[in-house]
Parts: structure tokens; C-alpha cells; sequence
């Protein structure tokens, strides 16, 4: 079942046309991971998706309805972005950024049920100690937690995260991807974020999308997508793949830049 889909997109940024032509099928329910490049248009394609970026041909259809003809509420009750390095606001506490994400439902919720979906976002993102901290205070990693909280506090059933292990040391990635892995099995939250890291992407993704150049090269489950030609076409990287036994997905043991001669332009 696909809930999002993307036809024949086209975004500027500026006079460049840094997504040309896309067509995707979000999977319903699942994870997606949108590798890439730098400046390959990952982050362009989620602002469209997200309707923070106008896209000039094409379509974007969520729940059967164009989102361009959608009212900007009825978007943010089904789908929260966390785009990557927010800007942090001055004097703000952890606790009234994270309350902004009930915003889209105080005209049908109480106070009692906002309260109690906040305090759920800072305990499974592990800020609640902070909640009375002024975000400007906050180190990097902290931060991102707190913005991950206000998009979980917003309830829907799309989390679009732009690099969510932005900032953070190689245990609160870990924790971070586990906790969007756990909300996709136990509350069917449909996860799509980019990530850098290819074994970060191919342990915790059901389905992989891989740009290159504003364009979409492959698209599939991890197996199929994170191959070595497929990442020598992206990337422009040798590398050697083996199986991983514990987490049943490919992973990459090995990696260089490719020899000149052999790079893909």
C-alpha cells in the first residue's frame, strides 16, 4: 500500500533544478533511507514533500489528495518534518519547543492529552531531565534530540527526518535510529530520513532510495540497492560487500574512491 507518492517531480532551488524528474513510491508503514551525494537533491526532495519548497512540474499525492491543494493544517496532522540543522530559537525551554508540535490538533485536543503526548516525546527521546533547559544552552547532540521530540509530540503518521544523527555520537545515533525503528514496528509510523552512514541506512531501512545528481538511480530493498556497482555508480567508491548474520541485511566492509580513469561522471 502506498499512502505518498511522487510523480514526475521537478524542484528549483534558486534557477538550478536540483530534482529532476523523480517518481517514488513511499511504502506504506515502512522505513525509508534516501542516500546520496552532497547536493544531490535528498534534502530538496523532502522541502517538496514537506511543501517548504514549491516544486514547478509534477505531482506529490498523500492519502490520494495533491498536497498543493491540501490546507497547510491537514498536512501537518499527517506528516511532521524535522529538517536538517533547525534553527534554535533564543530563550525558549525544551518543554515549550516540544509542545509545539500539538500544535496542529488544539482545536479537537485538551490540554490533559497534549500533556500527556509531550511528556511521551521527551521520555522515549530521553530529554525529560532537560525539559526546563533553555534550548540555546543545549549541546549539538541535545539539541537534536529536542527537535526530534517536538516532531514525534506532533503525532502523525509520517516523520520525515533530513540527517536525524546530525550532531550526535555513535551511541545516540544508535538510539536514535532504534527508537524510529521501534515507533515504524509498534505504532506503524512511516519513517523516510536521509542518512550518510550506508550501514546506518541498510540495517535500518526496509527500503532504500539512492540519489545522484537530483535524480533517482536505484530504489529498493537494501539488498538490492546496496551493491558494489550501484555504489561505485553513486558514490564513485569501490567497496566490498558481505552479508551481515545478525541484522539479515548487506553491509560494507570495505571502501575507496575509485581511480580516476573509472569514475562515473
Amino acid at each position: 500500500m502506498t499512502r505518498l507518492h511522487i510523480s514526475k517531480l521537478d524542484v528549483f532551488y534558486g534557477s538550478k533544478k536540483t530534482v529532476e524528474s523523480v517518481t517514488l513510491e513511499l511504502p506504506d508503514q515502512k522505513i525509508t533511507a534516501i542516500i546520496g551525494p552532497n547536493g544531490c537533491g535528498k534534502s530538496t526532495l523532502l522541502k517538496a514533500v514537506a511543501r517548504i519548497l514549491p516544486y514547478e512540474n509534477g505531482s506529490i499525492v498523500l492519502d490520494g489528495a495533491k498536497i498543493k491543494q491540501l490546507p497547510s493544517l491537514a498536512i501537518a496532522k499527517k506528516l511532521a518534518i524535522l529538517p536538517q540543522s533547525p534553527e534554535t530559537p533564543i530563550g525558549l525551554s525544551v518543554y515549550d519547543l516540544v509542545s509545539y508540535g500539538r500544535y496542529p490538533h488544539q482545536r479537537r485536543s485538551n490540554k490533559a492529552a497534549d500533556k500527556k503526548v509531550i511528556e511521551w516525546a521527551l521520555a522515549v527521546t530521553q530529554i525529560t531531565s532537560l525539559k526546563d533547559a533553555l534550548i540555546d544552552e543545549l549541546s549539538g547532540g541535545q539539541r537534536q534530540r529536542v527537535w526530534i521530540a517536538m516532531a514525534l509530540a506532533q503525532d502523525t503518521d509520517f516523520i520525515i527526518l533530513d540527517e536525524p544523527t546530525t550532531y550526535l555520537d555513535i551511541a545516540h545515533q544508535l538510539e536514535v535510529l532504534e527508537l524510529l525503528q521501534q515507533l515504524n514496528i509498534q505504532q506503524h509510523r512511516t519513517i523516510v530520513m536521509v542518512l550518510h552512514d550506508l550501514n546506518q541506512a541498510a540495517r535500518y531501512a526496509d527500503h532504500i532510495v539512492a540519489m545522484k545528481e537530483g535524480k533517482v538511480l536505484y530504489a529498493g530493498t537494501p539488498q538490492e540497492v546496496m551493491t558494489s556497482p550501484n555504489l561505485a555508480a553513486i558514490f564513485n567508491i569501490e567497496t566490498e560487500i558481505d552479508w551481515d548474520e545478525r541484522y539479515h541485511c548487506p553491509r560494507c566492509i570495505s571502501y575507496n574512491l575509485l581511480p580516476k580513469k573509472r569514475r562515473f561522471s
